[in-house]
């Protein structure tokens, strides 16, 4: 009878062991609400960046690719943004896809892997013509990324679409453009990126 008594309890205590796991589970998975209130551009909602594409793109853990609102970096890749990017800059291909480089590393260094807050501009578009999210994002510790990148010199205003903080980040390239900062600098023998 002992023996019996020692069974039952210790199936009772693997059960109530079971349940606290699903229980803990279902209320530290992100529900859909949550992922969708990131989508939105919840202020308390973070979410984790899986992969930078470049420096002005990236991948959520969700599987969703943002654009950064209101900034423009070097392509990278042979496409017709990387023509416009010769044609306006005056350098050659092989000059814009370095710069994009290391525009897309400087991004990948500051956001992949690490979780951020996703906001949407009031009154724009929620994705561009790729399906992008369009948004601004910061850091867990309230550095807007999109301003930063500017800002550290590894990219431009955006100017054919205006935002809300189109002045805040010509300020921003102002100042770096003045102060030699990242891609406005001397890279490794390249000129200066303008």
């Amino acid at each position: 009878m002992f023996g019996l008594s020692r069974r039952i309890l210790s199936l009772f205590f693997s059960a109530g062991f079971v349940v606290l796991v699903i229980i803990y589970i279902a209320f530290n998975r992100p529900s859909e609400e949550k992922v969708n209130n990131v989508r939105q551009g919840s202020e308390t909602e973070f979410i984790t960046v899986k992969r930078v594409v470049d420096g002005d793109t990236f991948v959520l853990s969700t599987g969703e690719k943002v654009r950064l609102l209101g900034i423009d970096t070097p392509e990278k890749y042979e496409s017709k943004k990387l023509d416009r990017d010769v044609t306006s800059s005056g350098k050659d291909k092989k000059t814009i896809k370095k710069l994009g480089q290391l525009a897309s590393e400087y991004v990948k260094n500051l956001v992949e892997g690490k979780k951020v807050r996703l906001e949407k501009e009031q009154n724009y578009d929620d994705k561009d013509k790729y399906g992008r999210l369009l948004r601004y994002i910061y850091l867990e510790d309230g550095t807007c990324v999109n301003a930063k990148i500017i800002s550290d010199g590894y990219g431009q205003v955006y100017e054919s679409f205006p935002i809300s903080k189109t002045a805040e980040f010509r300020k921003l390239q102002r100042e770096a453009r003045e102060n030699k900062r990242g891609l406005w600098g001397d890279i490794e023998g390249l000129e200066q990126f303008k």
